[in-house]
Parts: C-alpha cells; sequence; structure tokens
C-alpha cells in the first residue's frame, strides 16, 4: 500500500478531508509520568499519511530523554523495573558506565544523548489507522473512529470527534494481552495550534483514576 505524508485539499480523498490537517511527520518533545511511572521527558515521532482507502494510517515512536542534556539518562525518566505494571516497550534506560563520555544520537532524525549510542532507548511504540464516520450533513462536530495497536500489548478502540483542527478521543473497548500493563481506559485531545501540533494522553490504570500521562508539542517536518 503506497501512502504520502501529505497531498493537496483537491487530491485528498474526501473522506479524510476534516482530518486532513493531521497529515505529514511530526517531531517534537514533551513529558510524561504517571501513578509509578515517574515523571519524565521525552522525545516523539507521529506520521499521519493519507492511504488507498478512506482513511489515514498513523504511526507513533517515544524515546525518553535525560533530564540534562550533558548526562546520560536519569534515574527520574527510568521506568518501573517490574516488567508486570509497565509497558513492556517502556525499557529502563541503563546507567551509562562510570567515566563514560555521554555522546550525541540520533533516533530516526531525533537527536538526543543516550550513553550508548548504538542502542537507543525507546519507551512506546503504536499504529493504527484514523476514520471519519459518513454524515448526511458533514458539518462539525464529525464522528470519529480510531484503532491502534500498542507494542506494549493494546488493542485499543477510539471513539471522538472532529471539529476545524480539533479532535478529542475516548475508549470505546480495549483489548490487553496477559503481560500487558494494567490499564484499562484512555483519552486523547489533538489540536493544531499556530501550526504546531499539540497532543494530550489521560490514562486510567494501575488502579487510579483517570489522569495525565503524556503531554507533547511537535512540528511538523514533512508534509
Amino acid at each position: 500500500m503506497d501512502t504520502v505524508t501529505a497531498q493537496s485539499h483537491e487530491t485528498t480523498p474526501r473522506e479524510v478531508r476534516p482530518i486532513a490537517w493531521l497529515c505529514g511527520v511530526w517531531r517534537g518533545e514533551g513529558s510524561i509520568g504517571y501513578g509509578p511511572i515517574p515523571n519524565g521527558r521525552v522525545s516523539q515521532q507521529l506520521t499521519f499519511a493519507v492511504a488507498d482507502g478512506p482513511y489515514l494510517a498513523y504511526t507513533a515512536k517515544t524515546w525518553l530523554l535525560a533530564a540534562d542534556p550533558a548526562d546520560g539518562f536519569s534515574e527520574g525518566v527510568a521506568g518501573p523495573a517490574d516488567a508486570r505494571t509497565a509497558p513492556a516497550t517502556w525499557a529502563t534506560p541503563a546507567e551509562p558506565a562510570v567515566g563514560a563520555t555521554p555522546t550525541s544520537a540520533t533516533v530516526d532524525g531525533i537527536g538526543h544523548r543516550s550513553p550508548d549510542v548504538s542502542k537507543p532507548k525507546p519507551w512506546h511504540e503504536e499504529s493504527g489507522y484514523w476514520r471519519v464516520l459518513p454524515s448526511a450533513s458533514r458539518k462539525p462536530p464529525l464522528e470519529l473512529e480510531v484503532l491502534i495497536a500498542d507494542a506494549a500489548g493494546f488493542l485499543s478502540l477510539y471513539v471522538g470527534e472532529v471539529s476545524g483542527q480539533r479532535a478529542s478521543l475516548g475508549t470505546d473497548a480495549m483489548m490487553r494481552t496477559a503481560s500487558a500493563p494494567p490499564v484499562g481506559a484512555a483519552t486523547r485531545l489533538y489540536g493544531l495550534i499556530q501550526g504546531d501540533l499539540l497532543w494530550t494522553w489521560d490514562i486510567a490504570g494501575f488502579e487510579l483514576e483517570l489522569g495525565s500521562y503524556m503531554a507533547v508539542s511537535l512540528s511538523r517536518v514533512e508534509g
């Protein structure tokens, strides 16, 4: 299946025009932290692409950042040690060797410091599809369906709405593997503000109420 990151309004399929403002490759930084997941900083890349059907194809990758670029990964941004209480892909960064000099690394085009440039420290990865439900009036807000597969062991169906350059989503159903962390619900909010894509992700898990987990600001680098 061939995809492109951006098309003109005239060539974008009519069905996805209400969410075409998401199209492109986006990169930026943000914060994480929730319950047993310590507060920290992340870098992230999101891609939304027009595909061969009435939907957008979506991928996202997230990496942990050091608290101070001059240091290695700090303890404050390390993931929980217990794999049963944290997503499998949210790896705990290794401490740099004593006397080692941090070097600059580039992970899929995102430059940051890493104690070992040969071993990037991924935190999260997911992919899926965004679809706008048919509407006779085509007047906003329009309903959305979003399917997301998470490498940590989740399959999630989000439903929500889009109005202008703002989309809000909430989980309608979630399935998780036996090894996935105990997260049972989530909400997401995406908005285009002065050319940047801002998005937030709230989760309910670890026997805690719904609360902020991740917030990221990204700039379009392609598309």
